[in-house]
């Protein structure tokens, strides 16, 4: 008999832990407690439709290799944005399969998390180099939703003459990825803005332009001029974007020394698998005049308490949702974890490696253009990077090649499209010529290697790139290895405590379900590749859309959202088009209540939603009197109401249903906002409680790690009327009949990570994934309850209880002990742990969630640590020198001159058990204001 993975999952197993955990909440059983949280009208009566028992863990990972072994990842030449990688070992293993790197969480606890930060320094740099650029951020979520991005902020860019004109025209090159131009689509909709696809060379700016956008090299492989172009879309005041492959600007004059004002794209081929599409950092860059209008996060240098250097996320107001309605894009999570290896990739391999990969690329595509030239076939270009279009016999040609093993991309009946890589070889040349010999009835001749470059003189680049010193001492893999574990023990981690951020679940993300992600079959699989050769993707896809669905109570799902603000978006964008096939198009007004998370209102706004705030009680529930004032008074109009449930308080509201009922009543649609589904799961869902669509973060309540910020998956599960308007994509059939356009560059977005959230529900079962929930509850109502003699919980249920998560009261302390939330979020570093949530949704108060995964014993040592701090609070008021306000403590202050009130000791260790394991921030507190004063977001040293 295996054990139970749900056993290993939870963190109280014993029910000698679980009867004292009862005791201090006041509740005989879990039971009870669920009974008095939950609202009964809206528990299920029956189990979740899944199997009782899960797998083992040792089941599981027969049947994920089984379905591993059902791909077949030919070799793939396919390109189109998704190339074969060669990713280091060394990475892989010390970055990619190591929990202190995928468990931790967004860098905003900056002093304990500078390895990370510096890593994604690294990205930055190399991306800000290779394009040319001034300033860059720390990676977006693919090249498609990274141009989108871009579309949006050079709309904002406009002057105030050009908003007065009405300018909104946006000039598409026609020769750009067919699944960047869908994602264009969907998002320039809600805006207003016009599309004009057309060719490059023959466009003629007409003064109603505010941009234009270019691939560099074009998506069938022409590397192109775009100099006079751009000079001419600046003469008319517009701006320029470059959707541009980051290896071929190793060989490739930078975007920047030709004019471009932004450059994006995917920097997947630096580093990181296919993985049938994601995740993959995208990214951008532009120049420093606009620098306030980027978004994503920006990590900037700047200085601690002791004027040491120190990282931090620079110009917090990148953080776009905090501005809500007013926000231009919606962007939470990054691929982070994918943009560190990215950059680990760069400073391991340098410019002349970068440059040998390129070269490698180039010249394998310019020996087989030889090569069939010689045939006499006739090439779309004779100038290109890696990529060839050919008129040929798509079908014979094809056939030809699967018989190799290998995949091209077939634009037409008459085209076929290859691109080649850093890791072509000889003998691969040679097949792809013999493919294209046997397609004419010949027989291929010897290949002669071309050494020669195929780049026209004038766009070779000239200038130097990653000069900086960490892209040119770190070529052995011992001394690589020693930098990212120098990097690692900079962070805090889930490998190290307990991360307990009220509304980011931050829960075990288990071995069993991250061992999959290292298979081959997963990993080298083209996201474009035919479908009979991702039978194992296409069967876990499935199961994993009906798992999800049946867990929400909904009919359908769609994982192409690779974000759960792209989820969002996605759900609004689906109910906007399910109003518009009604002939109800006009229907623009989301109801959003006052504590919503900021990326409900900044998705709502892209989308083209008016959005309306309903009014919170004084008890933080929805006030449902104004809720359905104002669905009464806009219901001619009502788009819908995004609601989460249970509450941003952490609490659940016992008259949903009533709140549910008055937005359809008024002809509205209820999305659910998935951030909370934890407290869900087994118990009740979005479907049983009314609502029509709900977005799931799959890295919050499906285990999937945040990886220092992303990646994340964001499927949205739909009611059945809404199934036919699920995203669709241009180049795989997938989504509804009466589709969205696409929301991501990959049909299935980050794809890699769906066995992650598969193995959870195939291992847990129903049986367990309700356990799971009930402990998750459990545990934060335990917290709580032992914490009230000292922390008032803010907000509760009717019953006194809370959800999932808990807001302790930290408003007074500014008052009584001259110390804020911010200085106890410091002081619990020199403690060991991560803050919880800061100021969200309540000022000044702390957001706790433990998850189910937490065992008591650490929970303990956090209650203890917060109350140690609350008594150090209390013995600092007055002082201005006090260990709270001064914290965190470097070793290096530790060991230098000592000049404050209190001891190294207490400063270090205040609590006996944490000189088992101290975890010494590397910097003190940050100055965020110098960092902004004098931005710098490069690592020059």
């Amino acid at each position: 008999m295996f054990d139970k993975f749900s056993e290993r999952h939870i963190g109280v197993s014993n029910e000698k832990d679980l009867k004292a955990m009862l005791d201090v909440i006041g509740v005989k059983s879990v039971d009870e407690l669920i009974s008095q949280v939950i609202p009964q009208s809206i528990r299920l009566r029956k189990p979740l439709a899944l199997p009782a028992e899960g797998m083992s863990e040792y089941e599981f990972a027969a049947h994920i290799r089984e379905l591993a072994d059902r791909n077949q990842p030919y070799r793939s030449f396919i390109g189109m944005g998704y190339y074969p990688s060669a990713v280091p070992a060394v990475v892989t293993r010390n970055v990619f399969e190591n929990p202190a790197w995928y468990t931790s969480y967004t860098p905003y606890q900056a002093e304990i998390s500078q390895g990370r930060l510096e890593a994604l320094l690294n990205f930055q740099t190399a991306v800000i180099s290779l394009t040319g650029m001034e300033i860059g951020n720390c990676s977006l979520l693919d090249e498609g939703t990274a141009a989108a991005e871009a579309m949006a902020m050079m709309f904002s860019l406009r002057s105030r003459d050009a908003v007065r004109e009405g300018r909104n025209q946006l000039f598409v090159d026609r020769n750009i990825f067919p699944q960047t131009l869908d994602v264009l689509l969907t998002r320039s909709e809600p805006f207003g803005i016009e599309l004009i696809v057309d060719d490059y060379d023959e466009y003629e700016f007409t003064g109603r332009e505010f941009g234009a956008i270019v691939q560099y090299p074009a998506a069938d492989g022409r590397v192109r001029d775009y100099s006079d172009f751009t000079a001419a879309a600046h003469a008319k005041g517009a701006l320029v974007t470059v959707a541009a492959d980051l290896l071929s600007l190793a060989l490739l004059k930078a975007p920047g020394e030709w004019g471009a004002d932004i450059a994006v794209g995917s920097a997947q081929r630096l580093g990181t698998p296919m993985g049938f599409g994601g995740p993959a950092a995208g990214y951008m860059t532009t120049r420093e005049a606009f620098k306030r209008n980027m978004p994503g996060r920006i990590i900037g240098v700047s200085v601690d308490r002791l004027s040491n250097k120190a990282l931090r996320m620079a110009l917090q107001m990148r953080e776009q949702h905090i501005k809500r309605e007013r926000a231009t894009s919606n962007i939470c999570t990054a691929s982070a974890l994918m943009a560190s290896m990215t950059g680990f990739y760069c400073v391991y391999n340098g410019p002349e490696g970068l440059r040998r990969a390129a070269e490698t690329a180039h010249l394998a595509a310019a020996t087989v253009a030889r090569a069939l030239e010689a045939m006499d076939y006739r090439l779309a270009s004779k100038e290109f990077f890696d990529t060839l279009e050919v008129e040929a016999e798509a079908a014979v040609v094809q056939s030809l090649a699967l018989e190799q093993g290998i995949n091209f991309y077939y634009p037409s009946e008459g085209r076929v499209r290859m691109s080649f890589d850093e890791v072509t070889t000889a003998a691969e040349i040679e097949t792809v010529v013999s493919i294209f010999a046997a397609a004419k009835g010949k027989k291929a001749k010897a290949v002669k290697a071309v050494t020669e470059s195929c780049v026209p003189t004038a766009l070779r680049r000239q200038s130097p790139y990653l000069q900086e010193p960490v892209f040119n001492a770190y070529r052995s893999e011992s001394a690589l290895m020693r930098y990212i574990k120098k990097l690692e023990l900079r962070d805090i981690s889930l490998a190290n405590s307990m991360i307990s951020l009220g509304s980011c679940t931050m829960k075990l993300n288990a071995a069993a379900l991250m061992q999959p992600l290292s298979l081959a079959g997963f990993q080298n699989m083209h996201p474009f590749a035919p479908a009979d050769q991702a039978k194992g993707y296409m069967d876990l896809i499935a199961g994993l859309e009906q798992d999800l669905a049946t867990i929400t109570g909904f009919a359908a799902c769609s994982l192409q959202p690779n974000s759960g603000a792209a989820g969002e978006y996605t759900g609004l964008m689906v109910i906007r088009a399910y109003h518009q096939s009604r002939g109800q198009g006009y229907r623009n007004v989301v109801l959003i209540p006052a504590s919503a998370h900021g990326t409900n209102p900044a998705s709502a706004a892209m989308a083209g939603m008016k959005i309306v705030t309903v009014a919170c009680d004084k008890r933080g529930n929805i006030d449902v009197a104004d809720l359905e004032a104002k669905a009464k008074e806009h219901s001619s109009e009502l788009c819908g109401l995004m609601v989460t449930y249970p509450s941003t308080h952490g609490v659940f509201e016992s008259r949903i249903r009533e709140i549910v009922d008055a937005v359809h009543d008024a002809g509205g649609q209820v999305y659910m906002d998935g951030a909370n589904m934890n407290a869900q799961v087994g118990l009740t869902n979005p479907g049983y409680i009314g609502a029509d669509v709900c977005h799931l973060n799959l890295h919050k309540t499906f285990a999937m790690p945040h990886g220092g910020g992303g990646p994340g998956v964001g499927p949205i599960c739909v009611a059945e009327h809404l199934r036919a308007f699920l995203p669709s994509h241009p180049v795989v059939a997938t989504g509804g009949d009466e589709g969205i356009t696409a929301v991501a560059s990959a049909p299935w977005g980050s794809a890699l990570l769906f066995p992650i959230t598969y193995g959870y529900i195939k291992m847990l079962g129903a049986e367990g994934l309700r356990r799971a929930t009930e402990m998750a509850i459990v545990n934060a109502n335990y917290m709580s309850a032992a914490l009230a003699a000292e922390y008032r919980t803010y907000y509760s249920g009717e019953t006194g209880r809370v959800g999932h998560e808990m807001i302790l009261d930290l408003t007074s302390f500014k008052k009584d002990y001259n110390i804020d939330c911010g200085d106890i979020a410091h002081r619990l570093m020199d403690y060991g742990f991560h803050a919880p949530t800061l100021s969200f949704p309540v000022h000044e108060t702390l957001m706790v969630e433990p998850t189910e995964s937490e065992p008591k014993e650490e929970m303990d040592r956090f209650i203890e640590a917060l109350i140690s701090i609350k008594r150090e609070c209390e013995a600092a008021a007055g002082q201005a020198d006090n260990v709270v306000a001064n914290a965190p403590h470097t070793a290096r202050e530790l060991a230098g001159a000592w000049e404050h009130p209190y001891s190294r000791d207490e400063a270090a260790f205040p609590l006996a058990w944490i000189g088992e394991a101290k975890f010494f921030p590397y910097v003190s507190k940050i100055d965020n204001g110098y960092g902004d004063r004098n931005l710098c977001c490069r690592n020059c040293e």
